[in-house]
């Protein structure tokens, strides 16, 4: 179980990292130098404009051509329960390990991202996994390290049953062949 649910969430890392490339790739709309996603444009910059909340909003538009949701009032009702889910998951997979600029060598090292969104990329590391590096970096003893370790475990089991509280909220919304659908998309497990 945990394999599959592994694969579905590398599934859709993979799909978060290549959808902006393939679809800047497509049509920049007008990104070019000076253009809305270029280095002289609004968010734009050496790596382009992302723009968050519209590839948010594409992933909802796919999700829902996906579940052949056609009526309005039906995807009103859907959609802020996926995004729940998303949200969740989001949250659940936090704190795992982000890359950070090495130390003198210039290399990189897998660490767990620091305050204030210190760390290679990803979401901001939680108080929890912070305590847990903390002790660790500075060589606590051995029940300092059990109990920051038992509290960072705690903190991601909440998340990781809000996630599936999360599951199973929407899935008394969905049809079995949505339920399906949304399970080959990594939505629900």
């Amino acid at each position: 179980m945990k394999v599959r649910a592994m694969l579905s969430l590398c599934g859709v890392v993979t799909a978060l990292c290549l959808s902006p490339g393939s679809l800047l790739a497509q049509d920049d709309n007008g990104g070019g130098p000076g253009g809305p996603g270029g280095p002289g444009g609004p968010g734009g910059g050496p790596g382009g404009g992302f723009d968050p909340a519209q590839f948010q909003q594409l992933m909802m538009t796919q999700t829902r051509q996906t579940l052949a949701i056609t009526n309005d009032d039906e995807w009103a009702v859907i959609q802020p329960m996926i995004q729940k889910v998303m949200d969740a998951r989001r949250e659940a997979n936090s704190g795992g390990m982000m890359m950070r600029g090495g130390g003198p060598g210039g290399g990189m090292a897998m660490r767990a991202g620091g305050p204030g969104g210190q760390g290679g990329f990803g979401p901001q590391a939680s108080d929890e996994q912070q305590a847990l590096q903390k002790a660790l970096d500075g060589n606590a003893a051995v029940p300092q390290l059990r109990d920051a370790l038992a509290k960072y475990r705690a903190a991601r089991k909440a998340k990781q049953d809000k996630l599936v509280a999360a599951q199973e909220n929407l899935k008394k919304y969905l049809t079995v062949k949505q339920e399906a659908q949304a399970v080959l998309m990594g939505i629900l497990q």
